[in-house]
């Protein structure tokens, strides 16, 4: 995958972009990128780290930058977002619209030849 057009911090390897941590080497094509979502997510991270030929002290700076950028979300904020999206599915559904009818244009050609038909005339 190519880098974000979101560029912060570029290293030998890493770059620290609006996806979260990127390899700078495109021929690697996204397969040991870190999104934003799994940066604290540390069995995850550490699988990474375990890969050979990774820049490890590299790939250190990369993952406190795109740490103290991108920091972990409270856990108070998503009980705010459960507690928001309950009374939206507890409230009344309105019913859906009736289908209106679809127009339908006969065109009355039998027994005539297209080209002699006038142009641009629709009967309906």
């Amino acid at each position: 995958m190519a880098l974000h057009r979101d560029i912060f911090w570029i290293g030998r390897q890493w770059a620290v972009t609006g996806f979260g941590i990127q390899a700078v080497d495109q021929r690697l094509r996204g397969v040991l990128d870190v999104e934003i979502a799994r940066l604290w997510d540390d069995d995850f991270v550490q699988g990474r780290r375990a890969k050979p030929g990774l820049n490890l002290e590299d790939f250190d700076k990369a993952l406190t930058l795109a740490r103290t950028r991108y920091p972990q979300a409270p856990a108070a904020r998503t009980t705010v977002h459960a507690a928001i999206e309950l009374p939206l599915a507890l409230a009344p559904v309105a019913p859906p619209p009736k289908p209106v009818p679809p127009v339908v244009l006969a065109l009355r050609a039998e027994g005539r030849l297209a080209r002699f038909l006038p142009q641009w005339r629709i009967r309906r």
